[in-house]
């Protein structure tokens, strides 16, 4: 499937001056991609977008930022049928242990999948969210290839050059 609409991101103010960078999820890594990959998080609306910033305990500082997107060959998290040859279901998508299984593993199942679809061509997941209070109709698009041209055009719409790093004297 394509996803042709505006997307949102609680970004951490420690990124906010680059929010197309990937770079906490490249360092860290996430539910849907392992470290040393880069992805961006976004969510399908800005409640969504604001529970995904809430994930561990109380809402820390964030930076709502906005995108235009227009991203080709997304996969659909949503479908079991889909899931099914990667060896995933919706439940294994939901577990909640998937960072105690990065650690012993070195990679969750959630993060081998991401993998496999990066390698089959997708350039993004929507997948519902799971974070707390979030519920069937609460989406993101977890997206692993953008840029500024078409298929995986991602725009940030900052047309007052808010996020620009600060100058100094």
């Amino acid at each position: 499937m394509d996803y042709r609409d505006k997307l949102y991101r609680a970004v951490n103010p420690v990124y906010a001056s680059d929010p197309l960078s990937g770079r906490g999820a490249k360092l860290y890594g996430g539910r849907f991609n392992p470290k040393g990959m880069p992805a961006l998080y976004c969510s399908l609306t800005i409640l969504t977008a604001i529970k995904e910033a809430n994930q561990a305990g109380s809402l820390q500082p964030t930076t709502l930022v906005s995108y235009n997107a227009d991203i080709a060959d997304i996969f659909n998290g949503q479908d079991d049928s889909a899931l099914e040859p990667y060896g995933m279901s919706a439940a294994a998508l939901a577990d909640s242990g998937w960072r105690d299984k990065m650690k012993l593993h070195g990679k969750a199942p959630t993060q081998i999948l991401a993998e496999s679809l990066v390698a089959k061509g997708f350039n993004g997941m929507q997948v519902r969210s799971y974070a707390p209070g979030a519920s069937v109709d609460d989406l993101n698009l977890v997206i692993w290839k953008w840029g500024n041209a078409l298929p995986t055009l991602l725009t940030l719409i900052d047309d007052e050059n808010r996020l620009k790093p600060p100058h100094t004297p």
